[in-house]
């Protein structure tokens, strides 16, 4: 009898078959790898319990001259400002009117209908009544003062809104002649929705004769930018206006169109972003000085340290740049040495040069590809995306990123909701993780991460839509989609239910797989460090058997094996083993070194 040691190559590679990725591992979920070996992930837990409404698509954590941290939070529905956990809505208004509106109560019923001229209000607006009188009965002031969501639109002039108790016989009244009604911004949606014909979605997107990629049910799927300027925050929504939020006048102030603060200001953008090093607030796809039309290639920048003046006179640094290549801006991002623009077809190096010209833009690849706008990560000098069929890296020049899950990612990809995707940094452990919609989903449900420490590849499924590195938050957050936020590497369990985590290999050859072997003991290499006191500190080992190559397991041995184990005893015959290892435990995780077998040479038949 000899022992053999089950020694696996770091990461999981599902792009070959088993019978080649002999020694390497081929599934996992809720693992990570650390020096080589696999270990379980960090837990997580809610940031607080107070929630937001919609999904949150866009975080930014910044910290004011006096010490105040703060968060940008934005989502399909609304825009908060987070400090001390709690969530304060500073969604910009789109409309304001007084005494216009009025409303009408039927006996019995929570129903309210609103008359307001050209309301312009859609399903899931949010508007907020002040100065409204009583109805006469049980729908008060108080209750018809408060911010509501519209239910129904009836007409262009007429929408309804559900109060928090019934009216009564005595519901008779307007509400009076002076009511201020405060329309905060339409919301967005969330769900992009696949259309047909010519001109729906991107040209190249998708197969010839599918289903091109087209937004319904009100625009384009509601994505933010947003940076601080200074002590206060500038965010753009996606193909929309910028808005400004002066952090001086306090949480009761809502956010403004960047407009009203400045002739010269883009009344429309793609992405609005601070440069960290010569402060300019850059609009990228916005509208040319003179035209209000949207040019998705234009790129324009403010003058030093001022948000407001856009002016390209010669007491201005403000400017304009132009785009040559591809149909549109998708994302820029920062490096610490230039600004990386990715068109839809093309990749450009934007860089500070000094007056006059201030910025220079250079083309340096063409032929690449973008899922969406939120799919990029920049890790000091470099920038990394995921595209619509591989991975890309920036270091200079660009390069396709080799990816050895890449098939097991884009072979279950909802390619209607790539925008969705969402590229991670956990600076921490050295990780890009891409959260993103599987072909099942309608939201993001699934991750791939590609470790740079390591230069390995895992996979999982966690449902995440935004995210923010550690730094000015003590933890890495992530949002989820049922309105709350989460600390990441904050425990050991899924917000304190225990999670499964699992690693599983491809069949290794025993004794060169030429004969058949007899496995008699498992001797485990595993360690529970970082444990909480108390927990049930073990794992399930599975070693699985087959005959011959490709044919699939036909033998299992599972056995539990906890911190005090030495050796398991098993009975499994076979050519070539595979080994799963699982736990499912709470307050606990575990990371796997090279366990060992004992075999016994069994035959040829």
């Amino acid at each position: 009898m000899a022992f053999s040691k089950l020694q696996f190559k770091p990461g999981v590679n599902t792009e070959v078959t088993s019978y080649t990725n002999e020694g390497g591992w081929n599934n996992c979920d809720k693992v990570r790898f650390r020096f080589g070996f696999p270990e379980k992930l960090g837990g997580w837990v809610k940031y607080s319990l107070n929630t937001f409404e919609g999904i949150c698509r866009s975080l930014h954590a910044w910290v004011t001259s006096n010490g105040s941290k703060l968060m940008g939070v934005g989502t399909h529905l609304k825009f908060y400002v987070e400090e001390g956990t709690g969530f304060n809505d500073i969604t910009p208004l789109r409309n304001t009117t007084t005494g216009s509106a009025t409303f009408a109560a039927t006996n019995g019923s929570t129903t309210i209908t609103v008359t307001d001229s050209s309301h312009g209000a859609i399903v899931g607006d949010y508007v907020t009544f002040s100065d409204a009188a009583s109805l006469g009965g049980n729908i008060t002031a108080a209750i018809l003062n408060i911010e509501y969501e519209v239910v129904t639109v009836p007409t262009s002039n007429t929408f309804t809104i559900t109060a928090s108790v019934a009216a009564n016989s005595s519901d008779t009244g307007n509400g009076g002649g002076s009511t201020i009604a405060a329309y905060q911004l339409n919301v967005g949606i969330n769900t992009v929705v696949p259309g047909n014909g010519w001109g729906a979605g991107t040209w190249g997107r998708g197969t010839w004769g599918s289903a091109a990629t087209e937004v319904t049910g009100g625009g384009t799927l509601r994505l933010w930018s947003q940076d601080n300027f200074n002590d206060d925050l500038i965010f753009n929504l996606r193909d929309g206006a910028i808005y400004y939020w002066d952090e001086s006048a306090g949480f009761a102030n809502r956010a403004v169109n960047l407009t009203t603060l400045s002739t010269t200001a883009p009344s429309v953008a793609r992405q609005i972003m601070v440069s960290d090093r010569d402060k300019h607030v850059i609009a990228f796809g916005c509208n040319p000085a003179n035209s209000a039309t949207q040019s998705k290639l234009i790129i324009r920048f403010s003058s030093r340290n001022s948000a407001t003046d856009w002016s390209e006179t010669g007491t201005s640094s403000g400017g304009t740049l132009f785009i040559g290549s591809g149909s549109e801006i998708v994302r820029a991002i920062e490096t610490r040495r230039e600004i990386v623009v990715l068109t839809d077809s093309s990749v450009y190096s934007m860089q500070y040069i000094g007056d006059p010209l201030v910025f220079g833009i250079n083309q340096i690849s063409v032929g690449t590809s973008v899922i969406g706008p939120n799919a990029v990560a920049a890790v000091n000098d470099l920038v990394y995306w995921m595209g619509e069929n591989r991975f890309y890296v920036y270091d200079g020049q660009v390069n396709i990123l080799p990816c050895t899950v890449r098939d097991t990612v884009f072979s279950d990809f909802n390619l209607t909701q790539g925008e969705k995707a969402f590229a991670a940094v956990n600076s921490e452990f050295g990780e890009i993780t891409w959260y993103y919609t599987s072909a099942s989903s309608s939201t993001n449900d699934k991750y791939v991460t590609y470790n740079f420490f390591e230069k390995v590849w895992y996979f999982g499924t966690i449902a995440r839509t935004a995210w923010l590195d550690r730094g000015i938050k003590p933890f890495a957050v992530g949002a989820g989609t049922t309105g709350y936020l989460y600390n990441h590497e904050n425990g050991l369990d899924d917000d304190g239910s225990a999670m499964t985590a699992f690693i599983e290999s491809s069949p290794v050859d025993i004794q060169d797989g030429e004969s058949y072997s007899f496995i008699r003991k498992l001797i485990p290499d595993i360690n529970f460090l970082d444990s909480a006191s108390g927990a049930t500190k073990e794992v399930t080992f599975t070693l699985k058997a087959e005959d011959f190559p490709g044919t699939g397991y036909t033998r299992t041995s599972a056995s539990t094996v906890d911190s005090t184990a030495t050796q398991n005893h098993v009975r499994l015959r076979g050519r070539a083993v595979g080994l799963r290892v699982e736990s499912t435990e709470a307050n606990m995780t575990w990371r796997l070194g090279s366990p060992r077998i004992e075999i016994q040479p069994d035959g040829k038949r």
